[in-house]
This record gives structure tokens, sequence and C-alpha cells, in this order.
């Protein structure tokens, strides 16, 4: 019996050493995978990183399933599904509306499951830091965002941009656009602990949603624009996100058609490898630019349309 007894707490030992190593490699590559990026982001072929994105995002999944508590994995998978869905599939959509409208409506579709999926992998990533964070963000957005800190802010950002971006492929959704509080609140709150944030990837995003934003101080577009100043000022003008945001929200809504191509053709001087880091997301952003520049025609007023539109 006692030898029985050793074999079998031998056995134990081997079996829970066998699980730590692996537990070990997991978390060694969701590390490496976390805090990774540098390699698609200073890539200069889109076509080839739309390709390779997938299997790393299916990768950091499968390493989710094994240790589901590994806060850098979630941010990093909220993260890459929110840019892969916008770059590649929601881009794509646009592109393509003129020619298939269905084709165009199956690809939204799939862009907001993208989204969506972003923004579960966020909000999981903000429950391990603050329990109970879902549950409380669904009966008092602002009570619940109070809790989070400085530490937050990437996660407050990536959840917040994948649940709008949701909203705004599937606008004639309730449930999803009865969440625009949430989305504030959450947005919000990173703007109050880190305004500077990634070189005012914050403030890129709030000249879109301001033009959006149910309740301001203010005209929309002249908050919009403050955004576009600060965004302008924290990138060095190196960013081209910026330059198309406040184009495609604000220039067209206003109908201002010269600061839009002016804004367009100034994203398109900026030198995507002056800022290696920086090169893809430039590259996607011009691609949008030029798209935008295309579509002038349709997306502004002549004048002789203006004056039938004035009472």
């Amino acid at each position: 019996m006692k030898r029985h007894l050793i074999l079998l707490a031998t056995a134990a030992s081997v079996l829970c050493s066998s699980c730590s190593i692996r537990r070990l490699a997991v978390n060694k590559v969701g590390d490496a995978l976390a805090s990774g990026g540098t390699t698609f982001a200073s890539d200069d072929d889109p076509e080839l990183v739309k390709a390779a994105v997938p299997f790393s995002l299916k990768l950091m999944e499968s390493l989710l399933e094994e240790n589901p508590r590994h806060k850098g994995l979630l941010f990093a998978t909220a993260s890459g599904f929110t840019q892969y869905a916008y770059a590649f599939v929601q881009q794509e959509a646009d592109e393509m509306e003129d020619k298939d409208v269905a084709a165009a409506a199956e690809l939204r579709a799939r862009a907001r499951r993208l989204y969506l999926r972003a923004r579960n992998y966020g909000l999981r990533g903000l429950e391990l830091g603050h329990a109970g964070f879902q549950k409380s963000l669904n009966n008092n957005p602002k009570a619940a965002v109070a809790t989070t800190r400085v530490k937050d802010v990437p996660l407050l950002y990536w959840t917040a941009v994948s649940w709008a971006a949701s909203i705004s492929v599937a606008k004639d959704t309730p449930d999803l656009v009865a969440d625009l509080p949430k989305v504030e609140a959450l947005i919000d709150r990173a703007l109050e602990l880190d305004e500077s944030f990634d070189h005012g990837a914050i403030h890129t995003f709030l000249i879109t949603y301001e033009m959006n934003r149910r309740a301001g101080e203010g005209e929309p577009a002249s908050r919009a624009r403050k955004h576009f100043e600060r965004a302008l000022e924290l990138s060095g003008g190196q960013a081209a996100a910026p330059l198309v945001s406040m184009a495609e929200s604000v220039s067209v809504q206003r109908q201002d058609q010269a600061e839009f191509k002016s804004l367009l053709n100034r994203a398109l001087a900026i030198n995507a490898d002056a800022k290696v880091e920086w090169r893809l997301t430039n590259l996607i952003m011009q691609r949008r630019a030029r798209w935008l520049l295309a579509r002038a025609d349709d997306l502004f007023l002549t004048p002789a349309q203006q004056e039938k539109t004035q009472p």
C-alpha cells in the first residue's frame, strides 16, 4: 500500500509539473504575441499583412483557451481583430459598394462580427482587473469606468473603438445603438486618464465620434476640430489618420470640399517611411484617402444642388 501511494504521488507530481510547463510555455508565447506588433506595423505590404494576420489572431485565441486570464493576450486580440476588421474587411466593403451592394453588405456583416469579437475580448480584459465590471457597465456606465486607472487605458480605448465600429456598420440594430452610452463612458474615461495615449489615438477617434455624439457642449464640428488639432500635435503631423478622419467626418458633413481635398492631399503627402512603426497604418489610411478623393463628386453637392436645398 505504501509503495502504491508513493507511485501515485510521483505520477501526480509529474502531471502537475507537465501542466506547469505547458502553462509556462503558453504564457511565454502569449507574452511574446501580446508585446509584439512592430513586425506588422512596420510592413510596407498591406496585402501580405492581410493574408498573415488571421493566423496570428487564431493563434492568440487558441492560447486564450489555454489561459483565459492572460490580460496581455486579451488586449492584443481585441486590438488585432479591430484593426483587421477595419483595414481589410470594412474598407473592402466600402470600396465594393458601388459595384456589388449585396457583397458589400455581407462584408459589413462580417466586419460587425469581428468588431463584436474584439469588444468581447476587451471587456474580458477589463473584467480581470475589475471584478463585476461588465455588469456594472450595463447598469451604470459612468460609475463602472470610474474604477479604472491609467493602466486600463489601452483596453478602454480598443473596447470603445471596436464597440463603436460595430454600431457604425449596423445602425439598423437597435440593441447595439442603445449601447452608445457605454461606448461614450469608455472613451471619455480613457481621454480623462491619458489623453496623449498612442500619440493621439483617442483624439483621432473622437474626431469622428463627436459628429455623432448625442449630447455635448457646443457645436459638434467645433469639438471635432479641437480633437483634430490635438491629434496632429501629438502625432507630430506624421499620422494620416487624423487628416482622413477630419475630411471624411467633418468636411463632408459641412460640405466644405476645398478643406476635404486639402486634408486628404496632406495625408497623401506624408512619407510613410518616415515613421516605420506607423508605416502600415499610414499606407492603409492613404489608400482610404485616395478612395475618398475619387468619390468627391458623390460626396458633395454642386452649387446648383446646394441652392435647391436652401430654404
